[in-house]
């Protein structure tokens, strides 16, 4: 697995270094991620000031609420192209992720009309079955490889995602549409620089895999 990952790594990293941004500009990252109506922040027992010499505060345990929605987003350096949900007892197959692959491709033809897209994702099995293989070729869309369980390289997982459920940790929602409601107004304000830098920051950790030897990079 590290082999494959340095491997991949290498043939993205030789191609930013040939095409430089032109090359992140193409890219298109999407995934799916839960986002529940209620996320609370951490507690610790810890008061405000404490004796150098005092131990460590601990954190008790918080549990997110049980109603959620499945979110689907592809974004690129210029903005967000496409989100979805799914409310909590739907699960994303093959046939819904074509689905999504034909939103998507109608989006990007309408906004992105003169620019080359390339659908980064991950390799969870509705996004590599050979039902979603044919229907990305049939729509034209070029895919970028991903080393297997790598989402320290997806700036979906370690950029996007993370941002995103830090704004609506703490939040309490009442229903799906709050949620929904929520996670747009947050994909409205984000800048194509906030964005840019997202897709930027996989260039570095490319490099950090190949010097690593496939070793996973967690920041």
């Amino acid at each position: 697995m590290k082999l494959q990952r340095v491997q991949i790594c290498r043939e993205l990293f030789a191609k930013f270094d040939e095409d430089g941004e032109d090359f992140l500009r193409q890219i298109v990252t999407g995934d799916e991620s839960w986002v529940h109506h209620y996320d609370p922040e951490s507690k610790q027992n810890s008061k405000k000031y404490r004796h150098k010499t005092s131990p460590c505060p601990k954190k008790f345990k918080v549990f997110s609420s049980a109603r959620k929605v499945l979110l689907t987003i592809f974004w690129d350096s210029e903005g967000v192209a496409h989100t979805e949900f799914l409310e909590q007892g739907n699960t994303m197959n093959s046939t819904k992720y074509m689905n999504t692959l034909e939103k998507l491709k109608v989006r990007l033809r309408r906004v992105r009309s003169e620019k080359v897209s390339i659908i980064h994702h991950d390799n969870t099995r509705p996004y590599t079955s050979v039902e979603t293989l044919r229907a990305l070729d049939r729509l034209g869309l070029w895919t970028l490889p991903h080393p297997p369980y790598s989402p320290n390289v997806a700036s979906s997982d370690f950029f996007l995602s993370p941002k995103l459920k830090n704004y609506l940790k703490g939040n309490r929602y009442e229903t799906d549409e709050d949620v929904k409601n929520a996670v747009l107004s947050w994909c409205r304000d984000k800048t194509a620089d906030f964005l840019a830098d997202g897709i930027q920051q996989v260039v570095r950790r490319w490099r950090l895999c190949i010097e690593r030897d496939g070793d996973y990079v967690e920041k």
